[in-house]
């Protein structure tokens, strides 16, 4: 039999957004990006993922880096190559729904200020939440590539996903990506996967995969052999291990042969050795768990981005040592929760829940955070599987999930909100309003400069900087706290501690009589009492936002606040004692 026909092999480099976020928690700064955007214009990708996904969030969380600057500014050096951005359908760049009118704003700044092609996608493939979303991207006249998550559960197959594709082809999509978050496919479903969606779709079909198990690059080869037409990669210095199969390693495995991708090896190397530059510059941020090999993913299933993210958060909590717990409660989770493939926000909802049934020492659904919540109560969308009554009880109680779009269920909310960020100062132009209610939480500080970037790494050959974190986080340093949170990193001399004393004086810990403790470490979202208040066994006292999730602290018992020793705004340790009930 001769050979199938194919055309060139196209190459979307990943490096500056998924292949950091992965690896090193999406620390790279705009400022590092911008040489490396100019060395990678000349080369000759289809296109360069450079927003969206988790960037939004670490920009003004721990960069103090604003990322519609940063989109115009990587516009500005990419003259050649289109920018492409990852959109969660619905939840936009965040994690939770937002109402039709953000999408439609969302969507048009996002277009104006520089994104060429959207790959949206739904955490739970609901395509429901994916129809606004994809019908914005039309309207103003980008590319849209229509996304499957990829997952294996007993309610997931390579026929499904077909019909998947076939669907959001008929939807208007101008290319289909099977987006392997986890690194899960195999090669021989790589294979029937993409043939199958090109019989049935006269479309352009990618292929993203990360290499944690180690088994993407068999499956990009299978995919290459399968007629796939575009290949997600990353520069070598920022690949494998939870990252993409490396740029120059696929594009010289097809040179000479038919799916030659045409791009110049010389030109990469310009680029690798700008990355190797930044490599050595981010290396305090590079771990092993996420720079190796693991072929454990194949059990849990999580993603390069959530696997780097569970490592810092385990840290905050004080409790990396207890990784493969959580490794191995993730399973167990997801079949609660009906097989949710894990991607954001739901691998954030499931890796999170699997952290907190972890450190309650066995007693699994003590603590739920509202994001699971909802989840279970279908304000995320439809679960793959039918979650099961008795976890259904367990979780919401007696509350009924509706079966509705989630998002009709929501009110238009940006002329409102435009209003209130008007109203406090936080306006400079029409996207901070889109900023804001994006992370109500975090932007006002943002907004205002009152956040300060965390000192991640040194330049090479030079002193290290000194720089801060944002005001509204503590640190404990040698036991003592202070209101100023700085970040120590191996081998760099970072700024000394503010010599402000923190709320530590107000804040006790130990034994306190009736003393509600905190389980965890976080910011102070909502106190949701006072002092006098008669409260119930199960209310909720206070609301902290934890691993990027709103975590409630309910009574132990019922009776009346007599002390509170936290504000809104205040950084906890595990153990400190919030109020007293007598």
């Amino acid at each position: 039999m001769c050979a199938a026909k194919f055309d060139s092999l196209n190459i979307t480099d990943t490096t500056l957004r998924d292949a950091h976020q992965s690896l090193i928690a999406t620390r790279l700064r705009t400022e590092d990006m911008l040489p490396l955007a100019r060395a990678i214009d000349q080369v000759g990708f289809f296109s360069v993922e450079a927003w969206g996904g988790a960037t939004f969030d670490s920009c003004i969380r721990f960069l103090n880096d604003d990322p519609w600057d940063r989109l115009r500014m990587l516009k500005a050096e990419l003259e050649h190559t289109p920018i492409q951005m990852l959109l969660r359908g619905q939840n936009l760049v965040g994690y939770r729904h937002y109402p039709d009118d953000v999408v439609e704003k969302f969507v048009e700044a996002s277009s104006r200020n520089g994104v060429d092609i959207f790959r949206v996608f739904d955490a739970l493939n609901d395509i429901r939440n994916m129809k606004k979303a994809m019908e914005e991207v039309r309207n103003v006249g980008a590319h849209l590539q229509g996304a499957i998550s990829y997952t294996t559960s007993p309610v997931h197959s390579v026929a499904t996903f077909i019909d998947m594709a076939q669907e959001l082809y008929t939807l208007g999509c101008d290319s289909i990506c099977i987006k392997d978050m986890a690194g899960l496919i195999m090669p021989h479903d790589a294979r029937d996967l993409i043939a199958g969606i090109k019989k049935t779709a006269d479309v352009k079909v990618c292929l993203h995969s990360h290499c944690t198990s180690g088994v993407a690059p068999l499956s990009y080869q299978a995919a290459i052999d399968a007629g796939v037409d575009i290949l997600d990669t990353a520069m070598s210095p920022f690949a494998l291990g939870t990252s993409q199969p490396p740029t120059e390693s696929v594009v010289a495995s097809v040179i000479g042969t038919q799916r030659d991708t045409g791009i110049d090896l010389i030109k990469l190397r310009e680029v690798r050795n700008i990355c190797r530059v930044m490599r050595e510059k981010y290396e305090p941020l590079f771990n092993a768990i996420t720079d190796r090999v693991d072929s454990d993913v194949l059990i849990y299933q999580l993603p390069g981005g959530m696997i780097s993210n569970l490592v810092s958060q385990l840290k905050e909590q004080n409790a990396l040592d207890r990784l493969d717990e959580v490794f191995h409660e993730v399973p167990r989770v997801r079949k609660d929760l009906g097989y949710p493939p894990l991607v954001t926000p739901t691998s954030q909802i499931v890796g999170t829940q699997a952290v907190f049934n972890v450190l309650m020492d066995g007693e699994r659904y003590r603590n739920v955070t509202k994001e699971v919540k909802d989840y279970v109560l279908g304000l995320y969308g439809r679960s793959p599987a039918p979650i099961s009554p008795e976890i259904l009880k367990l979780i919401v109680g007696d509350e009924e999930p509706v079966t509705v779009r989630p998002a009709d269920l929501l009110e238009p909310v940006y002329a409102q909100m435009r209003e209130q960020a008007m109203e406090q100062g936080l306006v400079t132009r029409e996207e901070d309003v889109l900023t804001y209610i994006l992370y109500p939480s975090i932007a006002p500080s943002f907004l205002r400069g009152e956040r300060l970037a965390e000192v991640i790494a040194k330049p090479v050959a030079e002193p290290a900087r000194m720089a801060e974190i944002p005001s509204v986080m503590e640190v404990e340093v040698d036991g003592e706290i202070f209101s100023v949170r700085i970040v120590t990193v191996e081998g760099n001399s970072v700024a000394a501690p503010s010599a402000t004393p923190s709320a530590k004086e107000r804040i006790p810990r130990g034994d306190v009589a009736g003393g509600v403790k905190s389980n965890m470490q976080g910011m102070v979202l909502q106190v949701l009492t006072q002092q006098g208040s008669a409260v119930r066994k199960g209310d909720t006292l206070i609301v902290l936002e934890a691993m990027k999730m709103e975590n409630p602290i309910r009574s132990p018992r019922d009776g009346t606040v007599s002390e509170i020793f936290v504000d809104a705004g205040d950084v906890v340790q595990n153990g400190d004692v919030l109020m007293v009930i007598e």
